[in-house]
């Protein structure tokens, strides 16, 4: 056998052995599952989680109802609790702020949007064109500065615990995802509510692009706003040294 074949042998039997290392090394990291399905699609990741929470969000609603028919229906004393804390349920400001109870009365709703995608400036880029994090955080802020009672961000109420974060050109709050327009509301004096977006420096930075791209701003008053009861865990987790 000449020199030759022997080294393209030799070579083969290293591409095999080296592939078959690269296949167990693939398997023990998977431990079982598909890497692919987990990591190559964000966006359907997000979204299967963002069903995911919904489902859990009904549940829990359902038996939050069920709680409160029970509560209803026992002799507990009203304000009461097992540890000895105040109940939020039976305290009408306490759960207000919490969140733990539906709330109505007169306020403001905001609406931020994308900039339309027929007649952009041939100047903007694709970044000056979309509703960003901050823009959201902005007007949040603003409006709790304002004197807010309570406040919604699309169909989930707000609570100390909340944050809100972007994934690609859509917002995650709480779980689930949601596309513009965004919609923030909030209970409280309209008037003041208003006088807070108008002073606000990260509100006016907003309407600036709305001015010069087209981005969507609208505020209106209501005398008759409803917002439900956070339907969530206010439960912190939080990554600690050492844990596996």
């Amino acid at each position: 056998m000449s020199t030759g074949r022997i080294a393209r042998r030799a070579g083969v039997v290293l591409v095999l052995a080296a592939a078959g290392l690269l296949f167990a090394t693939s398997a023990l990291t998977a431990d079982g599952t598909d890497l692919r399905s987990e990591s190559a699609d964000l966006g359907s990741v997000v979204a299967q989680r963002s069903q995911d929470n919904a489902e859990r969000a009904a549940r829990v609603a359902t038996l939050r109802a069920e709680v409160d028919t029970l509560s209803h229906d026992g002799e507990t004393v009203p304000g009461d609790l097992p540890g000895g804390g105040a109940d939020p349920l039976a305290d009408p400001a306490l759960g207000t702020a919490s969140g733990a109870l539906a709330v109505q009365g007169p306020g403001v709703s905001v609406t931020l949007d994308d900039a339309p995608t027929t007649q952009r400036p041939a100047s903007a880029s694709p970044d000056d064109l979309v509703v960003h994090q901050q823009d959201v955080e902005g007007v949040v802020n603003a409006l709790w500065l304002g004197g807010a009672e309570a406040m919604m961000i699309m169909d989930q109420r707000i609570v100390s615990t909340s944050a809100v974060r972007c994934v690609g050109n859509v917002l995650v709050l709480q779980g689930r995802t949601y596309s513009p327009p965004y919609r923030i509301t909030a209970l409280g004096d309209a008037s003041r509510l208003r006088a807070a977006l108008d002073a606000s420096a990260e509100v006016s930075i907003y309407r600036e692009y709305v001015a010069a791209y087209g981005l969507g701003y609208q505020v209106s008053t209501a005398e008759d706003l409803w917002l439900p009861a956070f339907d969530g865990t206010t439960r912190l987790t939080y990554a600690r040294a050492g844990a596996a």
